[in-house]
């Protein structure tokens, strides 16, 4: 399995995301530049210019007209997908840490930074109506005076989302109401990422503590855990098979510390009704930062810590592969 290399950026790697059919894959990292490629053959397709600061976040609607993107220049832009064309900005007052479309697309959401004594906030713009963006007025705001939210998805049908906190939290609020909906604590550090499952039943979180965690969209139950012995910046479930891949390693800031042997760079594979680690890739020279699986769930993506981006196409053995309990 030999995998296509993307060079675009010159700084680590923050984020990943495919298009809805996935032909298209953005990359965002700690430079100004969001690069989409042809997730096909690697080949680069355009890049977004704007940014002054490292982009946190990146997403993509469903029918991938537009993209939106989050950066530590504390605003958050959309960009017309074709064109490359910025088309809105929202200045914020602190970093904008995640960002996402709703279901239908209307609907956008960002977290920004606690910091500089500005308080942690959930931001929802209507998209439809063109005065809340231009008088950066959104019609809800939602105040996280506790700890800060490191990660947030929408979840199903766009009612909620769902965010990762810097103490392990993970919160659902209401898109209509700006409520709190439920509350659960099952990770001991902060929550790295949140990625939903295909059907948004389900979702995994990755932690600081070692471990990703699986839960109910609705309800937060529960369901599984994948354990490792370093932290976990990233996990995506396949949309094929019941399979989760996990991307960490080290911190960045003790990487130089130790050999390359040690720093154990791989993207893992889990079974994800066993719990059990069933294949290891190896390849980033550094921490992964982020993994997504391609929609169809013939390849999967890494980006880390060393700013390339690998493209991995599955061999057929692994279409074939049954796990033995």
């Amino acid at each position: 399995m030999k995998p296509i290399l993307l060079q675009g950026h010159e700084r680590s790697i923050t984020q990943l995301k495919y298009n809805r059919e996935g032909d298209l894959l953005f990359t965002v990292a700690k430079d100004p530049i969001v690069n989409v490629w042809y997730s096909v053959n690697g080949e680069r397709l355009g890049t977004y210019n704007g940014h002054t600061g490292a982009v946190w976040c990146v997403d993509a609607d469903w029918d991938t007209r537009h993209v939106l993107t989050g950066s530590a220049d504390n605003s958050c832009r959309l960009w017309d997908c074709e064109t490359g064309k910025q088309l809105a900005l929202v200045k914020t007052s602190s970093a904008v840490r995640t960002c996402g479309f709703d279901f239908g697309g209307n609907i956008i959401m960002f977290s920004t930074d606690k910091q500089m004594g500005y308080q942690c906030f959930v931001s929802f713009f209507d998209l439809r109506d063109s005065s809340q963006i231009e008088n950066d007025e959104p019609y809800m705001k939602i105040p996280c005076s506790e700890s800060k939210i490191t990660s947030a998805v929408w979840g199903p049908l766009g009612e909620f989302i769902i965010a990762g906190h810097e103490n392990g939290e993970l919160n659902q609020f209401s898109a209509k109401s700006g409520e709190q909906l439920t509350n659960v604590k099952e990770h001991t550090k902060q929550i790295n990422d949140i990625q939903t499952s295909r059907d948004m039943t389900m979702f995994i979180t990755a932690s600081k503590d070692n471990t990703a965690k699986l839960f109910d969209s609705t309800t937060l139950d529960h369901l599984k855990t994948f354990r490792t012995e370093r932290p976990v910046n990233s996990a995506a479930l396949s949309p094929i098979f019941d399979h989760v891949v996990l991307g960490g390693g080290q911190e960045a800031m003790d990487v130089t510390t130790t050999s390359t042997r040690i720093g154990k760079f791989e993207a893992r594979f889990f079974h994800l009704g066993v719990e059990e680690e069933f294949g290891r890739i190896k390849g980033h020279f550094g921490p992964i930062n982020s993994v997504a699986f391609h929609p169809d769930g013939k390849s999967y993506s890494s980006g880390g810590e060393d700013g390339y981006v690998r493209i991995h196409y599955f061999d057929p053995q692994y279409f074939e592969f049954e796990f033995e309990v």
